[in-house]
């Protein structure tokens, strides 16, 4: 029988960013709101500060349904923009 001690050094946990895109000043900026609960206002808000941010223009906003797949015609408007934020929960 192995015992191990619970005795460690303790930090904070590792943390790992999405990379960025090089440059977005002049980009395009999606928003594919799910119809959840605030998920509009927070990825409106999320989408505003980035441009803000970088340069980037907010130009694109859909919207549909959270239990049905987005339709073929909402994906083809979002291929428009170079950066698109969805994925909103409750």
């Amino acid at each position: 029988m192995k015992i191990y001690a619970p005795e460690g050094a303790v930090g904070p946990p590792a943390a790992c960013l999405a990379p960025s895109a090089p440059v977005l000043a002049g980009k395009r900026i999606g928003i594919l709101d799910n119809s959840k609960p605030n998920a509009g206002l927070l990825l409106g808000r999320v989408a505003e500060r980035l441009a803000a941010r970088t340069g980037a223009t907010v130009e694109i906003v859909e919207r549909k349904n959270a239990a049905l797949p987005a339709p073929d015609d909402v994906l083809a408007r979002l291929a428009e923009a170079e950066v698109v934020l969805t994925g909103s929960a409750d």
